[in-house]
Formats: C-alpha cells, structure tokens, sequence
C-alpha cells in the first residue's frame, strides 16, 4: 500500500474517535494488550513518563520531550489528536515518524487488525509503543487520549506520572463531576511510581489523595514545592532557577510549567537521568522548535493579530478569555466552531458579548452545524454570522479587522487543525 492508501485504510476500516464519538471508545484494554502481545510486548522495551489531565496534557508532554532533548535524551513523545499530519502522533526528538514507516508497521499488524479489530485510537498506541522500541528511545512522553484508566496508553509502567488541570469535558465517558472525572485520571498512578499534580483543586485532591495511599506512590503537589517570583522559579520559597522564558505563550502556562519542573525533579532524584537548569531553560524557551508544538495561543498574523488556541472546555476557555483581557485591540472577531456533545448555553455564556463572530463548523462528523450553532449563540445575545467554512470565515474575519484588531480562531481542537495557515 502507498502511504495514503494505508492512512484511508485506517481512517475507514477502525472505528474513530474524532469520526464516530464515544462508540470508538472500548472500556477496557484488552485490545491494545492483544496489539502490544503480538508485537512482542514493545512498551516494555523503553523508559516513559505518563500524562493525564482535562487541560494542559498536551503542552506539559511537549514541554517534558523539549527538556529532555535539550539535556542530550533520544526522546519519544505519543500525543494525540494531529492537527495536520497523522505522523505528528508519533515523533523522535521533534521529527514526526516517517510516512513509510507507518505503512510498514501497518502492513506488519494486518494479521492482527483483522483477528483483534482495534480501534483507530489502540492501533496509533501500538504503532507508537513499536516505533519507540525499534528506535531504542532513552524515554518516550506518553499523552494520555482520554481518561486514564481505561486509556489505551495505560499498559506502561512509567517512571513517574503526571496529572494536569481536571475540568468538565467528556462527561459522556468519564462522568459529570470533577470528582468522578478525577478518579478515570488517577487510573494513571502505579504502584509506588511518584505522581505529580500540576494544579491543586479542591474537589481534586481527595481522590489523587487516595489513590496514590492505595498504590504506595508517592504524591506531589507541585505548587507545594515550587513558585513563581515574576519570571524565576523559587523551590521551597529558595531561588532555584532564574529568567525563565516559555516559548509557547499564555498565562495559564505557568501551571503547566510547575508541574513539568516537578517531575523532571523526581526523574534527577531518581538518578537515571542528569537535567542541568541550562537544558531545563533552554527546553522550556525552545519547545515550538524542539517539539513541534501547535495550537497553544499561537500568533498566526500581526496587523491584525491573528491567535488561535485549541481550548474547548469551560477551563480551557476560561484561561482563553483571561489571555483575550490583557491583549490590546479596539475590536474582538471570533471565528467559533464546536463539537456536537458541548454544553452550548454554558460555553456561550462565558463568551465576550462585544465581540462579533463568525459561526463555523469543524469537517469532521462529530462538528456542529454552524446553523445551529448560530441560532443558539444568537438566543443568548452574540451577534455575528454563519459561515460553515472555516477558512473561508477566517479569511473574511481578517478582511473586516483593521491593523488594530484581533481575530481569534478556536473553539475546537479540530477548527486549529484546519487553520491553512498553521
């Protein structure tokens, strides 16, 4: 098969996330135990750091691979959806898997999609774990999908674990408090494997609490440990690392970064890995480029200013709207499309009512009809028009702006990913 044969054969033959929704999703593992079986058990042939969270996974499990490289580590790093590339899923010290290896691996797994048949979700992990094995990767970055403890990614035994922002999102799947959504994300701690909880939440805590008493694992809050003091970096309110500079921009990074820190910490303590501040510095300064990093407040344009982020729950938008407050423009434009299992009246509600929008839908099966999304928004008091293209209504927001004008894009993770100009 050429390569695009072999992607249309995985986007059409096993059942999708992004296309088919919650059905995609198999509450258990025993798929990807069959998978990793066949391939003769690849995920126990490297070194791994597993992340989980509701926000902030993403780019904490960049920001861990770009460290890691700048301290001299062959590093893997598992992360999903791609924005733009199916190959992003998998990469090696930034570069993306290439093309003809993903053909390979899927015409070595042909005998075992057609006995197992995996989910699009459980064959990527298996490609991932193989592809980190093959290439004897120091330690791979392993993003969590969904969940935790029902997450393909849950068959590795991690060096230590790290837990990002809980929020309101997937309620379908992992249930409709942060308490129960908490409890799928501390699926993720072993037994005795240290954990670190980026942000500390009241309804939270308990239950990482708990969790980590019953496994013996060590637990860290990291905001225990660690402070910001303007741009440095205080450890038990002691100077510890100064003039810190974040390559991906937005305020709610700084959570992120402590969590980061925190368990690039525990990896030192360890003694199987040696992390000089300057690579932690030059990791964290670095990580668009080390990484491959997209979608995270992302300046696309200047004159207009032109920001995209792929927030899409109420604490990624709220973090959004807090960045919005401290831009400087004289007008708001919004080119908004979402998914159909959103809590519109909830989202909405919290939505700058001065801006003007542009209602779009992402091209995936799951995308909500900008109709209906422009009649609801509409309901409760935004102005704007419906314009189902997203770049068509991108492209028609930057006609309207002025120099002194901003347009945001967002809403989705898949609105980002059909940004041209990303």
């Amino acid at each position: 098969m050429t390569y695009q044969e072999t992607l249309d054969f995985l986007y059409s033959q096993l059942p999708m996330f992004q296309r088919d929704g919650k059905s995609a999703f198999k509450k258990d593992l025993s798929n990807t135990i069959a998978l990793c079986n066949f391939l003769g058990n690849p995920e126990k042939k490297f070194k791994s750091i597993h992340v989980a969270g509701t926000n902030g996974k993403g780019s904490s499990s960049h920001m861990l691979s770009a460290i890691l490289q700048a301290a001299g580590y062959k590093v893997g790093l598992y992360t999903s959806p791609h924005l733009k590339s199916f190959t992003e899923r998998v990469r090696i010290n930034g570069q993306e898997i290439s093309e003809t290896d993903v053909v390979a691996f899927t015409e070595k797994v042909k005998p075992a999609i057609e006995e197992i048949h995996p989910s699009f979700f459980e064959l990527t992990v298996a490609m991932a774990f193989d592809h980190f094995a093959e290439q004897e990767v120091d330690i791979a970055v392993i993003e969590v999908g969904l969940g935790g403890r029902l997450d393909s990614t849950n068959i590795i035994n991690p060096e230590a674990c790290l837990i990002t922002n809980i929020g309101l999102d997937h309620m379908d799947m992992l249930g409709n408090t942060l308490r129960m959504i908490s409890k799928e994300k501390a699926g993720i701690i072993k037994e005795g494997t240290p954990v670190i909880i980026s942000q500390k939440q009241i309804e939270t805590t308990p239950v990482f609490t708990e969790v980590a008493l019953e496994k013996k694992a060590p637990l860290f809050f990291a905001e225990h440990h660690l402070s910001w003091k303007g741009n440095a970096l205080l450890k038990n309110n002691e100077n510890y690392i100064s003039d810190l500079e974040i390559g991906v921009k937005g305020n709610y990074q700084k959570h992120n970064v402590l969590g980061v820190l925190m368990l690039i910490d525990q990896l030192y303590k360890k003694g199987a890995f040696s992390i000089s501040k300057e690579a932690i510095k030059k990791g964290l300064k670095d990580v668009v480029a080390l990484s491959g990093l997209k979608g995270r407040w992302q300046l696309l344009q200047q004159n207009p200013l032109v920001i995209t982020d792929v927030g899409h729950n109420e604490d990624g938008w709220r973090f959004v709207l807090e960045q919005l407050q401290e831009q400087e423009f004289d007008k708001l434009y919004m080119v908004l499309g979402v998914v159909q299992e959103k809590d519109l009246p909830s989202m909405i509600s919290k939505l700058p009512k001065d801006a003007y929008y542009f209602f779009c839908k992402p091209n995936v099966p799951r995308g909500l009809s900008a109709e209906v999304l422009t009649e609801e928004a509409q309901k409760l008091g935004l102005k704007g028009e419906c314009i189902p293209d997203i770049n068509t209504a991108i492209n028609v927001a930057k006609q309207r702006a002025t120099a002194k004008d901003l347009v945001f894009i967002g809403g989705s993770t898949f609105v980002v990913a059909e940004i041209n100009e990303l």
